[in-house]
């Protein structure tokens, strides 16, 4: 590759395509302070603790080797197999298991089991991971989670002394969080939990991580700042945990802090990038790169983010098998058009990697028609637009029958946006109107996913931008003052903002949002229409 790019761009696609033996963890990874109390050997249980700790940081990869040798350690450890049923879980807050992770995990239960476990609270912990795996065949995925939550709890109750048990009953209650409470009862409740452990082990990776987790949501973020701030540096070798406190920044607007996380996040993750084992090796490389496109499109860095775009764009032939990746695949391409109004372009979006299986995701792919049929639709491509529409229609439609609700709802938003502007376009305002506030109001009243920085394209956003475009200054502003309310600091919102009041004749407030904008891209290509045209109106 010719060109020179900038960390974390440089490299990952050649990396990604390494076919290297399973990377292990080095003595001096820094990983936190956990100490998860069992009957194990005393050389095994140092070994243990750090499995754990890479556990509570999500680096799967390396804790399923460290477990592997806790078990050699310790033959008669049957923890060590509880330990490989919750990491062949995977990232628990992003849906369910993939079908290996749920082979490999009831597998490891059944070896815990024949191993044994020593002490009644052990056999509790495994009877817990347990109860999530038991006939996932037949039972689905949130009623198997809420019998782990459950499990969980009783631990807590029955082992008081034990500091790990409101740990991991904190993780269990944001996993089983109902996105449409606004209440966030789960997520306070998780929270209050963690808070408490936190001012106890101000050191371990989980109680932080977990917290950010808790406070992801744009009301309530400001209250996961310390742990945001604190994560990175209890937990610096782990890729994940360097990533994590951007879930915080990005809630707040600090799009600065949210990049340098991706960027640490993204060059650690490049030590384990072409390892298969489980299917891990492109999840944090490419977790990390979704959040930080959208981090140098909010500043206007367009030529950083297309640098990113590139690699994703250059990776061919991974063999991955998790929804994350998948979405990164599609997001990033979705943003990089549609945040810079490139709706021609976005139209003409392909699925890549084209061999990745899109039918087992159907999540991720939803977002690729959303940013096609939303770049048809405002680029006067009608037949785009229709085909955009049906596809929709069969993803959001498979999803309801595979009862995978939220998605299937955020699939509908995103058809619902795309059917606004071809009537929009089609000349039917008053429709165009009713159906993008339809979507905003849908989108309103359920919570973003975990897996995403944010919405390809939020819909309360593409409402004012309608109203905007059909002469509607002031209502275009209260939507546009209204999408920041949960997504600050966007920079085409701000935009937005500033484009309808001076429209609307309010002078004092458009100058406010185009210093905001101007600010924003300080940093900016010059070629950045929404920061050009704002430093044009501030010099009149």
């Amino acid at each position: 590759m010719s060109r020179r790019l900038p960390i974390p761009a440089a490299c990952l696609g050649i990396l990604l395509l390494l076919s290297a033996s399973p990377v292990r963890a080095h003595d001096d990874d820094k990983l936190g302070t956990v100490h998860f109390e069992t009957s194990c050997s005393a050389a095994a249980q140092p070994a243990f603790d750090r499995a754990v700790a890479m556990l509570h940081s999500f680096w799967f990869q390396m804790a399923l080797g460290a477990f592997d040798e806790v078990a050699k350690l310790d033959p008669t450890c049957g923890m060590a197999y509880w330990g490989k049923a919750m990491t062949w879980w995977g990232n628990p807050l992003s849906g369910p298991p993939v079908a290996r992770g749920l082979t490999e995990g009831w597998a490891a239960i059944q070896r815990a089991k024949a191993v044994g476990a020593n002490t009644p609270r052990e056999a509790a912990y495994i009877g817990a991971v347990e109860a999530f795996y038991e006939d996932a065949d037949k039972v689905d995925h949130r009623t198997r989670a809420l019998a782990y939550e459950k499990a969980m709890e009783a631990i807590t109750v029955q082992y008081p002394n034990d500091p790990e048990a409101p740990i991991f009953y904190a993780l269990a209650l944001n996993i089983t969080f109902v996105p449409t409470d606004k209440t966030y009862a789960n997520q306070l409740k998780a929270a209050a939990i963690l808070e408490r452990a936190f001012a106890a082990q101000p050191d371990h990776p989980g109680v932080a991580h977990y917290l950010i987790h808790s406070y992801d949501f744009p009301l309530i973020a400001a209250k996961g700042l310390p742990a945001a701030h604190r994560f990175a540096s209890i937990a610096p070798s782990s890729p994940h945990a360097l990533h994590m406190p951007s879930h915080i920044f990005t809630r707040v607007g600090a799009w600065e802090e949210s990049i340098e996380s991706n960027r640490a996040s993204a060059k650690a993750a490049m030590s384990e990038l072409g390892a298969a084992q489980g299917g891990y090796s492109t999840y944090n490389a490419l977790h990390a790169m979704d959040y930080l496109t959208y981090g140098y499109l909010q500043l206007g860095r367009d030529r950083e983010a297309r640098a990113v775009a590139d690699e994703v764009s250059a990776i061919r032939n991974i063999d991955i098998d998790n929804f994350v990746a998948a979405f990164a695949f599609a997001a990033i391409p979705a943003r990089y058009t549609l945040e810079r109004s490139r709706f021609s372009d976005a139209a003409a979006l392909t699925l890549h990697p084209a061999d990745l299986g899109w039918q087992r995701f159907p999540q991720a792919e939803s977002i690729h028609w959303f940013a096609r049929g939303l770049g048809a639709a405002r680029s006067g491509n009608a037949a785009g637009a229709r085909e955009a529409l049906v596809r929709l229609e069969g993803l959001r439609d498979g999803m309801v029958a595979a009862k995978n609700g939220y998605w299937a709802e955020q699939a509908e938003i995103q058809r619902r946006g795309v059917e606004a502007w071809l009537a929009q376009a089609e000349g039917r305002p008053a429709q165009a109107v009713a159906l993008m506030r339809a979507a905003a109001e849908l989108e309103a009243a359920t919570e973003k996913h975990p897996v995403t920085p944010g919405a390809i394209k939020p819909a309360r956003e593409l409402l004012g931008e309608m109203l905007l475009a059909q002469g509607q200054p002031e209502a275009a502003l209260t939507e546009f003052e209204a999408s920041q309310k949960i997504d600050p600091n966007r920079l085409a919102a701000l935009f937005g903002a500033a484009r309808a009041a001076e429209t609307a004749g309010d002078a004092a407030k458009a100058r406010r949002y185009y210093e905001r904008v101007a600010e924003l891209g300080q940093k900016a290509d010059a070629d950045r229409a929404e920061v050009a045209a704002a430093r044009a109106y501030l010099t009149k």
